[in-house]
């Protein structure tokens, strides 16, 4: 794969973001930014303002999860997708120093550089983070996939992995890819390595026909597609669920959801908190993409409340069953 094509992946999948915001839902900010938003936010009674946030602190310390290779992992990370620049070097640094320890990126994301960059400025020691990666589907194959983690490893300066997955098996020689996997993971160099993006047959597929067993699945998945029966498949077969964009990226009208903003006020909290100890409870990990460092801290104080019974079912028939994202279908 050369540059040329590894620059036109990531301005495609730049379009979709672009298209994605001015067409589908609305950001935090934008939310606040209207005056509805505002006068809804007062009628219910001081809900806390998404702007200002308690920030994390070592009391509200991550919670880990023991993946099925015995590897830790913490249960709420930091996603980097359209961090690029400088601007995702501060998020990371920002993220780390508010106690996150799991950042994800990916090759196709054009972040892994200052990924490197904003871990080493935060002084913090490479042992005590969860540094997670993605092949890209233009990397395809045994030897090309090989290329390609190093590739990462050395935008990211650093000489593993803690998890390394296949970011979309649509296409191409994945299973060779998956081979060179595994044996960068018996040689040290990767930790655990899973799937992103793929449907059951892979899976099933996958776990017949391969020595390592994926130790996570990363998938879509928020109020709006609870995707019930991929969380029943994986917990049966051992392997952890990671949800990417478990906002749905304000899709759909999640931050304006009349349901999710009762729960919050009912928890002084915000609908972003509410979603992602949503997901807590579900047993998932999730990975909250935010350029605010007031988000970051927000997204991170969500362990000092709990969804009781009520709330879960309320939020149970917002799921509409389908894919927020077609685009990427």
């Amino acid at each position: 794969m050369n540059n040329q094509s590894n620059g036109k992946s990531r301005l495609e999948m730049n379009r979709h973001m672009n298209k994605e915001r001015n067409t589908n839902g609305m950001s935090r900010r934008q939310f606040l930014q209207t005056s509805a938003a505002s006068a809804m936010f007062l009628s219910l009674g001081g809900v806390r303002s998404f702007a200002a946030p308690s920030a994390g602190t070592p009391g509200n310390s991550i919670p880990w999860v023991t993946l099925n290779n015995g590897l830790k992992m913490p249960r709420l990370g930091l996603g980097t997708m359209t961090l690029t620049g400088d601007v995702g070097v501060r998020c990371v640094a920002d993220a780390i120093s508010l106690g996150y320890r799991l950042i994800d990126t990916a090759m196709i994301y054009g972040t892994e550089v200052p990924v490197g960059e904003g871990i080493k400025q935060s002084g913090i020691k490479r042992e005590e983070l969860f540094i997670t990666s993605k092949l890209w589907k233009t990397d395809m194959g045994y030897e090309k996939a090989r290329k390609g983690f190093q590739t990462s490893l050395d935008k990211l300066k650093t000489d593993y992995l803690d998890l390394y997955l296949i970011h979309r098996p649509s296409g191409g020689d994945w299973k060779g890819s998956w081979k060179a996997m595994e044996e960068l993971y018996h040689q040290g160099k990767i930790k655990a390595i899973g799937m992103s993006n793929a449907d059951f047959a892979q899976m099933d597929d996958l776990m017949a026909n391969s020595e390592v067993k994926p130790a996570i699945h990363q998938i879509e998945t928020h109020a709006f597609f609870q995707e019930g029966k991929a969380c029943d498949y994986l917990k049966q077969h051992g392997i952890q669920m990671e949800a990417w964009a478990p906002f749905a990226e304000g899709r759909h009208g999640l931050f304006t959801n009349n349901t999710l903003a009762a729960i919050a006020r009912k928890h002084n909290k915000t609908v972003a908190q509410v979603c992602l100890r949503w997901h807590l409870q579900r047993g998932i990990v999730a990975i909250p993409r935010s350029s605010r460092k007031a988000h970051i801290a927000e997204n991170v104080n969500i362990f000092d409340f709990s969804l009781d019974d009520s709330d879960l079912a309320a939020i149970s028939p917002l799921d509409l069953n389908t894919t927020q994202f077609p685009e990427w279908s």
